[in-house]
């Protein structure tokens, strides 16, 4: 069973950051079921690592359009992401550092409420204003 699924609350109504948003879904459900099944580090590492990645491309791809096209809360947005990005680098950099590693349920819970917290609530504000500027 994942950690999480999909459904249609999380949607912003932005197809491009659905469809992202929908990957890191699927790549948290991915460290989750490696988790469960008592994978190693080794497998579990590559999987952390992509989702930090992916997240970073993500969130560059919409500080790009809020920016190009002037987004007022543009700023508090990236204070946002920049928080985000940092706290999962430190989950990372962490599971690196421990040759014992190993993820937790606290960890899975953590990276899961953040997500859903930023689409649900923040990324949220941003749809009228990109669909106003013919972005959906």
């Amino acid at each position: 069973m994942p950690l999480m699924q999909w459904n249609d609350r999380m949607s912003v109504g932005i197809e491009q950051f659905d469809e992202d948003h929908k990957k890191l879904v699927a790549m948290l459900n991915n460290l989750f079921d490696g988790m469960q099944a008592g994978k190693a580090k080794d497998v579990l590492g590559p999987i952390l690592d992509e989702l930090v990645a992916y997240t970073k491309t993500h969130f560059a791809r919409e500080e790009t359009a809020m920016a190009k096209l002037g987004y007022q809360e543009f700023a508090s947005h990236k204070r946002e992401h920049d928080g985000l990005t940092q706290q999962v680098m430190d989950v990372q950099t962490k599971f690196h550092q421990d040759l014992t590693a190993s993820l937790s349920m606290e960890v899975m819970n953590f990276l899961k409420n953040w997500l859903v917290k930023h689409i649900q609530g923040t990324d949220r504000k941003y749809t009228a204003f990109f669909q106003a500027n013919g972005i959906a």
